[in-house]
């Protein structure tokens, strides 16, 4: 597809206008401001739009959209063991294809074109996400269960462990599979180390949960003598790339073995505001040279995932969080939305507009009220766009989205079926 007379933004996160670029196959073959005169193929009108990245949700528990709005104003343990838990027990590998699917549709319109995600029934999440069109790395939470205390023993390894054979050896790469640790909190120091020998053994990134909460940090502190990522390390555990969402309670040394082990951080900021979690120091990591990505969370505890307005919101907040309004300027905000979201997930061929790059892209139409007049462009896609705004998506160069439209999900049939598992899921608990 050529994108003719486009306003792009670039590698740098700058805005060059009048640019065409074109999409061959998965990935993009010209930028410049001439359009190629052996070019024969769809021409896409880019008059008054721009086009960007795609982003990356960096943390979601994407079959969560089955629990939205379950279990309301409770904090994160008691949320956790008195409502999440006993809803999941009952869910089947079919709800969570269904759940995915319902996921799916508000991460494309939200111009999400990967995610990282942790929970269960994986092969169903799987085949839900290749056939939305999305990319994802993929993960199969694991918890410690004094019934079946080896981490072997369970489909927390046996599933990632046969799938990661299948998907990781094909060359397009649209799903990874990660290793995952739910939490230093649901594990023991054996489990820990039987998760991350397995991870060392397959060369995986590892997902999990670092100090959302204080009341988890100091436990773990009175526990271990030592905060989640010392212990984290200590463990073993940060040997691989690690992808560690939340990050809120972190202190002292923990920045610097973040730094040293190259883990990056998810920021979480709907999700920690709405459990009451606290506001993760951005800044420090930032400063320390921390990689920091944003994520939704799960939409139980969001209640969307829309990623739009994770990043005005992670945006705005943080300006007053540090009281500067200088902090998180629009270019930082959309390189943690793509580019560093996409190098988390191992994914070093994508998150920028870059020829030889992945075809994962968003237009965005300008011809708005609220986006105009136009001062700034980068600022008027952070603080005034919505996801309403976005009228194409491509993910590695096909069309998922366009002019409203999510081309390969049936959306009235998955609606109605996320209300039929929560109705019987109800009726059972």
């Amino acid at each position: 597809m050529l994108f003719k007379n486009i306003s792009l933004v670039d590698e740098n996160f700058n805005i060059k206008k009048n640019m065409n670029l074109v999409t061959v196959d998965e990935v993009i073959t010209y930028i410049g401001s001439e359009v190629p005169q052996e070019y024969n193929g769809e021409v896409y009108d880019g008059n008054n739009k721009v086009i960007l990245p795609g982003f990356y949700n960096t943390h979601c528990h994407i079959p969560m959209t089955l629990l939205r709005g379950y279990g309301e104003g409770l904090p994160l343990q008691r949320w956790l063991f008195e409502k999440v838990f006993p809803f999941e027990a009952r869910l089947s590998g079919e709800d969570c294809y269904w759940g995915t699917m319902h996921g799916a549709i508000e991460l494309i319109k939200s111009g999400v074109a990967s995610f990282t995600d942790m929970y269960f029934f994986i092969e169903d999440i799987i085949r839900a996400v290749e056939e939305s069109g999305l990319k994802g790395n993929i993960s199969h939470g694991s918890t410690f269960n004094p019934d079946i205390p080896d981490f072997y023993d369970l489909k927390a390894y046996q599933d990632p462990y046969r799938l990661l054979k299948i998907y990781n050896t094909k060359a397009s790469g649209r799903i990874k599979i990660d290793a995952s640790l739910h939490a230093e909190y649901t594990s023991n120091e054996a489990f820990v180390r039987q998760v991350a020998e397995f991870a060392k053994e397959n060369n995986l990134i590892i997902h999990t949960h670092v100090s959302e909460t204080l009341k988890e940090h100091e436990e773990c502190k009175q526990r271990h003598g030592l905060t989640p990522f010392a212990y984290l390390n200590k463990c073993g555990l940060l040997d691989q790339p690690v992808v560690a969402a939340h990050c809120v309670w972190i202190e002292g040394e923990d920045f610097d073995i973040m730094k040293e082990k190259n883990v990056t951080s998810v920021h979480n900021i709907s999700s920690n505001m709405k459990l009451g979690s606290g506001f993760a120091p951005i800044r420090e990591m930032l400063d320390k040279g921390i990689r920091v990505g944003l994520g939704t969370d799960g939409a139980s505890s969001n209640n969307n995932l829309n990623f739009m307005e994770e990043i005005h919101l992670a945006s705005i907040i943080n300006k007053g969080v540090n009281r500067d309004p200088e902090f998180l300027q629009p270019s930082q905000i959309l390189r943690m939305a793509t580019e560093n979201g996409a190098i988390s997930q191992g994914r070093f061929d994508a998150g920028k507009i870059r020829v030889g790059y992945k075809a994962d892209l968003i237009v965005i139409d300008m011809d708005k009220p609220h986006l105009q007049p136009v001062f700034d462009v980068l600022a008027n896609l952070v603080y005034s766009a919505q996801s309403e705004d976005i009228c194409l998506s491509m993910i590695d160069g096909k069309l998922v989205y366009k002019d409203g439209e999510v081309l390969n999900i049936d959306v009235e049939r998955t609606v109605f079926e996320s209300n039929r598992i929560k109705d019987r899921i109800l009726s059972e608990i």
